[in-house]
């Protein structure tokens, strides 16, 4: 499984327009491929979409990607608002459970990490000692490397019911012990994050 996040910059005022039109055209696009959410900041880099898309590799990610180009109908008529685009290929940690559709926030929190070379694999370990523990608190929609796009870069996202939850269980984790795992801070070189909000048609909320 590979997951790619697509992250668009959008013209200030845009995001109900531009919501309404993707939603549109999902109802079309879905049929070749389903996503796994589409999100917007709400605290963070403004004006930005992210929508995260789930293939079991990257032929499979060709193929459909392929087929739906043909389709009139995609991809969404939202190239006067978008300002900027980018795309990365996440490989998830294997241990990490599949997002799949429901209710988990609505409050997603993005956490981008960029990694000392050569120890995503330390990395790894230490999240596979500590996360069964932390997932307890509150659920992890995706945590893995980029394999394409920046350098040594590190995703995951977590979900809260609300701003004073995340706060609440950052704090508990800390407390316990049970978050972050050992020897994190000494692999990072940067870390950035950002809050976003589900759209209506988000399979994940």
């Amino acid at each position: 499984m590979i997951y790619e996040i697509r992250t668009y910059r959008i013209a200030p005022g845009s995001l109900a327009e531009v919501e309404k039109r993707f939603g549109d055209a999902y109802e079309y696009r879905k049929k070749y491929s389903e996503l796994t959410a589409f999100l917007h900041t709400e605290i963070g880099t403004l004006n930005e979409i992210v929508h995260i898309w789930p293939y079991r590799d990257l032929a499979e990610r060709d193929r459909i990607r392929a087929e739906a180009m043909k389709d009139p109908n995609w991809p969404p008529k939202i190239s006067e608002f978008v300002r900027a685009m980018s795309s990365e290929i996440v490989n998830p940690f294997p241990f990490i459970p599949e997002a799949r559709p429901g209710k988990v926030g609505p409050i997603f929190e993005f956490r981008y990490y960029t990694l000392k070379p050569g120890t995503l694999g330390d990395t790894a370990k230490g999240w596979e000692a500590k996360t069964p523990e932390r997932m307890k608190l509150s659920p992890i929609v995706l945590a893995g490397g980029v394999e394409f796009g920046k350098p040594n870069g590190f995703v995951h996202i977590w979900a809260y019911s609300s701003l004073d939850q995340r706060a609440a269980i950052r704090e508990e984790a800390r407390k316990k012990g049970v978050w972050p795992p050992p020897g994190a801070p000494d692999r990072l070189i940067t870390q950035d994050n950002k809050i976003l909000l589900p759209a209506a048609f988000s399979p994940l909320q």
